[in-house]
């Protein structure tokens, strides 16, 4: 696993830029795209299971969802920030990318880093220390764990018409 570290106020055009908005629309169209302004080897080396690191506000800026769509798609197991933009932290739901506000562990971490994420605990490990975070709730877990919102209904749906 890789970490991925970034500051305040990341937003979305920095996540994906703006003027792809209307030519990318697909996952894999916009996976190329992420970060390249803020940082160009993200879309290249970013890999299933990596891990975001950032500040306060991560997401502000505009209600687009390309950029959630993308760090999904990526396989981003989780962001842990200081804070979360309102509209980019219900996206990330929607998407079922992981969203940990723990501020402390931000402060905490140093490039080079083990970090571990326990959700089950609440917990965020940097090297030998760990910091708590809220627990999330069962609904948000069962969203991140069907693959998004869309998923989780479907199966829902389902389940209900076989009863």
């Amino acid at each position: 696993m890789r970490v991925w570290r970034y500051g305040d106020d990341v937003n979305t055009d920095m996540l994906f830029p703006g003027k792809y908005t209307y030519t990318c629309s697909t996952a894999e169209e916009i996976k190329p795209h992420l970060l390249e302004d803020l940082d160009p080897s993200f879309a290249k080396g970013a890999q299933r299971g990596d891990l975001i690191i950032a500040g306060k506000n991560f997401g502000c800026g505009s209600s687009r969802e390309q950029p959630v769509v993308g760090l999904a798609a990526v396989g981003i197991s989780a962001v842990v920030a200081g804070s979360f933009a309102r509209i980019f932290y219900r996206a990330s739901i929607n998407q079922g990318l992981l969203l940990i506000e723990c501020p402390e562990a931000v402060k905490a971490y140093r490039t080079g880093d083990a970090v571990a994420v326990d959700v089950e605990k609440s917990l965020v490990t940097i090297g030998t220390r760990s910091f708590s975070f809220p627990r999330l709730p069962p609904e948000i877990l069962a969203i991140r764990d069907a693959g998004g919102l869309l998923p989780y209904t479907r199966a829902r749906l389902k389940k209900r018409k076989s009863c």
